[in-house]
């Protein structure tokens, strides 16, 4: 059983002993703390947290007792019942709630679930906060709503739909062009809330056919969710077939998008993002923000259309951050999230999906050409087991003086840039190992890069 307490939420798997797994106890527990800290915290009159839910197995039985707890802390909880990350963020914008609540473990495997944390502008918490919620919960600070001031539960459902037509009326999304291309798109929504939201929203954006892999909301994963090459070879096969233009692939909260060639061949997640700030950049110039460990891909666009960019500490906090310090345009993370903040400051599969069937409806080329016009990399990932009595930081610091004469970026562990490469380490906040990510032309190369820092760790060790 394993209870994590991070930047992200908190996460764990369900059953076990208290503390030691995500029980009804420490989700009674955290969801008090953190009705605490928006108590003391928020700007708004409002007296309302939004929540909502990814389809896995226990989410209705965590939905249950955050509600029930939320109420009890006297809070009115607008319960928006099935819904994608991004949709809830918005829902909180949209109640002009005081915070929200997303209960989801996003790509673990059906056994976990999560609650992630949001602020009054359907934002997740800085690091800062959330240490205060986890110092809130330790101590047990929080008191109850008397009866007369407990809280209510109202349902509405109508967010995604809302969700949709946000999507929709941005400028830059071509309903007349995506209809006119009359595309056949397969989804894999890996049995949770993605299954809903994006057949509905191809619909609505003119996709003349939706072929649906695991798009059943029921929880029941149809493989392990992460949407990563490994788990999706029932979509790739499809899309060998040659019938259909492209497919997209969501995680269960719907905020990773990963997109398959009509070939059946890897887009690459990493690439999401390059090939949406690519239309973007074309029709909006503007600043780019992707996290340390994202492809460099991304900078070079960004440069091709004139344009700067900066990377951030990875943590989609981190990179809305960022956005906001330098005005960026288009933004997010290597692994398939996109952030558009013309619609929002967060991870968005929806819009992800609307800008991208727009640039490739008005390129006209298939998805495997639109690939090639792209600077072309490959990141490969390896680890550095370490003893738990080392410490970690110091032979971060003793690699950051090996490479001092290389440009060394340490805002996250230390990322080493080379003209054609670079590499990045950082130390993991749950086991005692170090994370090697190395990029490069070639898979060969960006493999043996990461060998190579490796065995320079190693030395130093």
């Amino acid at each position: 059983m394993s209870l994590i307490k991070s930047i992200s939420g908190i996460r764990g798997t369900i059953g076990g002993p208290a503390g030691d797994g995500l029980t009804p106890l420490d989700i009674v527990k955290f969801t008090s703390a953190y009705a605490t800290f928006v108590r003391r915290h928020s700007t708004r009159a409002s007296n309302v947290i939004v929540v909502g839910r990814d389809a896995r197995l226990s989410g209705r039985m965590v939905l249950n007792l955050v509600t029930g707890t939320l109420t009890g802390m006297g809070f009115d909880v607008v319960n928006i019942g099935l819904a994608t990350t991004p949709t809830t963020e918005l829902a909180v914008v949209g109640e002009q709630a005081c915070g929200g609540i997303i209960i989801t473990a996003s790509h673990n495997p059906k056994q976990w679930n999560a609650l992630k944390l949001l602020n009054e502008e359907g934002e997740f918490l800085t690091d800062e906060q959330g240490k205060e919620v986890l110092r809130l919960a330790e101590a047990q600070d929080f008191d109850y709503a008397p009866v007369d001031e407990l809280g209510r539960e109202q349902k509405n459902y109508t967010y995604l739909r809302r969700h949709i037509d946000q999507v929709l009326a941005l400028p830059l999304v071509d309903v007349k062009a995506i209809r006119n291309a009359k595309f056949t798109v397969a989804v894999d929504a890996v049995n949770s809330v993605g299954g809903v939201a994006i057949p509905a929203l191809l619909e609505r954006l003119g996709v003349k056919k939706t072929v649906k892999l695991f798009c059943d909301p029921t929880g029941n994963f149809g493989h392990t969710p992460e949407p990563i090459p490994e788990n999706l070879t029932a979509i790739s096969d499809y899309m060998k077939r040659g019938e259909a233009d492209v497919a997209f692939v969501v995680d269960p909260d719907v905020d990773r998008l990963a997109i398959i060639m009509e070939n059946g061949e890897f887009f690459v997640e990493e690439y999401t993002l390059v090939a949406v700030a690519d239309y973007v950049l074309a029709h909006t110039p503007g600043a780019t923000v992707s996290n340390l460990s994202s492809s460099r891909a991304l900078r070079d666009v960004t440069q091709r259309h004139g344009c700067s960019y900066t990377a951030a500490a990875v943590g989609e906090v981190n990179v809305t951050t960022e956005m906001r310090r330098t005005g960026a345009v288009i933004g997010g993370e290597g692994n398939g999230g996109v952030i558009y903040p013309a619609l929002h400051y967060g991870r968005d599969a929806l819009v992800g999906v609307a800008l991208f069937l727009t640039l490739l409806a008005k390129s006209g080329k298939t998805v495997s050409e639109l690939k090639k016009t792209y600077p072309q990399y490959s990141i490969a990932k390896t680890k550095l087991e370490l003893r738990p009595d080392m410490d970690v930081d110091a032979i971060l610091r003793a690699v950051e003086d090996h490479y001092k004469g290389e440009r060394v970026t340490t805002i996250d562990g230390v990322k080493i840039d080379f003209d054609d490469s670079w590499v990045h380490l950082r130390k993991s906040n749950t086991e005692p190992i170090i994370r090697i990510y190395s990029e490069a032309h070639t898979m060969d190369e960006a493999v043996k890069l990461g060998e190579e820092v490796k065995k320079i760790v190693l030395s130093l060790i």
